[in-house]
């Protein structure tokens, strides 16, 4: 029986299920996905999430932005956030961070780095 809600957001959908297939190893996840920011921001107003993975270069709306509306959501504000990004470069690391985002992934991602993350984050033994 899964406990935590765990929001994916990722516009390429490869990216998407390699980081959903890491994440189905740990069976207390029930994992949602989203294409983009606005579309995570549809999702949330559905059901509540334990955790959001998100991609910084999303159309639509993009990582940084989704971040920041996150934060100041009172139902979502305290959730936390990993950025999993090709933008390696520090400005996007320091602007995701001090957004609110809890921890920064660069691709390509390690399967072993994205559990022990969510596990360290949702206090998953």
């Amino acid at each position: 029986m899964p406990n935590f809600n765990v929001l994916v957001v990722e516009d390429s959908p490869t990216m998407r299920q390699l980081i959903i297939f890491a994440l189905k190893r740990l069976r207390v996840l029930e994992i949602v996905e989203a294409g983009d920011g606005v579309d995570a921001l549809k999702k949330m107003t559905e059901r509540k999430f334990d955790l959001v993975l998100t991609d910084i270069n999303m159309p639509v709306m993009d990582g940084i932005k989704l971040i920041s509306l996150i934060r100041k959501d009172a139902a979502h504000g305290a959730i936390p956030i990993v950025v999993i990004s090709t933008e390696g470069a520090a400005e996007d690391r320091q602007k995701a961070l001090s957004l609110g985002a809890n921890t920064y992934i660069t691709k390509p991602i390690q399967a072993a780095q994205v559990l022990s993350t969510v596990k360290e984050l949702l206090n998953i033994q």
